[in-house]
């Protein structure tokens, strides 16, 4: 999951932003929620939200997703478990699935800054969690996402739209790895994909990661992060 789609900005700033973990959830349902909540945010309705969950074994296709992107039929991959969804974030292909944690901030980035700039506070934001748990990761010059060792553990992929953005990243905490070798991962065919629980030789749970990433997310966008059990 890598890349950015852009729609028209507007002009408005993000102070407060409430986020929850929400557990497992389906990929069309979170996605059904993300675009409510934007035109909410979009219309003045409601300020930033942050949406943590897990989702089923499901494959997302980005705007730029070419067919060779998945390595076996569809139907290969759906009766492995899997579901397919054609989505309107940038990228390509990636894999959601238990053990990962998905996060989709909700945001007017307003006068904060443009796309660029948020997808590298995503970034940041993944890396300094991972730092807490001393996992050393980083960038890698001309790609998008966050990286230990040459290998990708953790995709960012997103919309804005009206200057509201949707979707997110994607951190793999303890994600069976193996969903992976079906497909080309944001169309990248020589670099690897690891976990946290692959790097440390154990996992946090997903809700003590969620907390951690939600906060670091507000340090690097001058938030204050509220949580709560509802949004």
């Amino acid at each position: 999951m890598s890349g950015i789609t852009i729609g028209p900005p507007r002009k408005t700033v993000e102070q407060v932003c409430r986020y929850a973990f929400l557990g497992r959830m389906d990929y069309q349902e979170a996605w059904n929620m993300q675009r409510a909540l934007a035109r909410e945010v979009a219309e003045g309705r409601r300020g930033g939200t942050l949406l943590l969950l897990e989702h089923p074994p499901t494959y997302t296709l980005g705007r730029r997703s070419k067919a060779s992107d998945l390595l076996m039929p569809r139907v290969a991959l759906e009766a492995l478990g899997a579901r397919v969804v054609e989505v309107d974030r940038g990228g390509e292909a990636t894999f959601h699935g238990p053990g990962q944690l998905v996060g989709y901030p909700i945001l007017d980035l307003g006068a904060w800054g443009g796309p660029l700039r948020y997808v590298r506070a995503l970034e940041g934001a993944l890396m300094t969690t991972l730092a807490e748990y001393r996992v050393t990761a980083g960038r890698i010059e001309g790609l998008t996402g966050v990286w230990v060792g040459g290998e990708k553990i953790a995709a960012i992929g997103v919309r804005v739209s009206r200057g509201v953005t949707t979707h997110g990243f994607a951190l793999n905490v303890a994600t069976d790895l193996g969903w992976f070798q079906h497909i080309v991962p944001c169309g990248i065919r020589d670099r690897g994909v690891t976990s946290m629980q692959r790097v440390l030789g154990r996992a946090p749970s997903l809700e003590e990661v969620a907390e951690v990433i939600a906060n670091r997310l507000g340090q690097e966008m001058g938030m204050e992060m509220v949580g709560g059990a509802t949004l």
